[in-house]
Formats: C-alpha cells, structure tokens, sequence
C-alpha cells in the first residue's frame, strides 16, 4: 500500500476557525508505545475524552493518553475516509507520520487550549 501525503499537522487558522474542521487523530500510551487513530469533530473534547478515561475501550484499557499526532480535514467523509487508511498502514509508517510533525513524540493536547 502506497503512503499518502496528507493535510498539514496544523492548521493555518484562528482558533474560531478550528470548530469547522473534521480531525484525525493519533493517541499514543508512549513514545513507540501502543497507538489509537480516532476521528472527531471536536479534538480538545475527544483528547480530553482519552486523557480523564472520561469512556470505557480500548485507550482506558492500554493507556493510550498523549495526543501525538491530528490534522484538521474541511469535510467529514474526507476525515473518515484518511482515518481508514491511516488504520491500515504499517506500524513504521505511522511512526513515521507522526515523527515527521512531532519528533520528540510531545503531548499534543496543551498546545490545543493555547
């Protein structure tokens, strides 16, 4: 299966732009460590979701908690359509994909309330 450049890591937007967008998203239990690829409409309500274990499944039951990886997508379908095939790469690919924004495999979720 052929890797596909996807949307920036980040928006080029205000923040009152960041509620129209769909995101994709890669949580992480550590640096290498299980991973959860999710989509939403609302990150910092999704993220938070994962963090507080605020919901039973698998990211409470591996501690998938860190926001390593999203991108924001103008349309839904869009987004449920790049999660899919997200959900269908290799594990190195995904490595790859969120080394490439996020080296040092950060916790993404404080930068989103900034």
């Amino acid at each position: 299966m052929a890797r596909e450049s996807g949307p920036s890591m980040v928006p080029d937007t205000e923040w009152g732009a960041w509620m129209s967008y769909a995101w994709v998203y890669i949580m992480a239990s550590a640096p290498y460590g299980t991973l959860y690829i999710g989509v939403t409409n609302d990150l910092v309500r999704r993220a938070w979701e994962h963090r507080s274990d605020a919901l039973p499944g698998f990211t409470r039951r591996y501690g998938v908690k860190s926001l390593v990886y999203f991108e924001g997508h103008d349309d839904i379908n869009a987004a449920i359509q790049r999660e899919k095939r997200l959900k269908k790469w290799q594990r190195d690919w995904k490595i790859e994909l969120i080394e490439r924004g996020n080296p040092h495999w950060n916790d993404l979720y404080e930068s989103l309330l900034k």
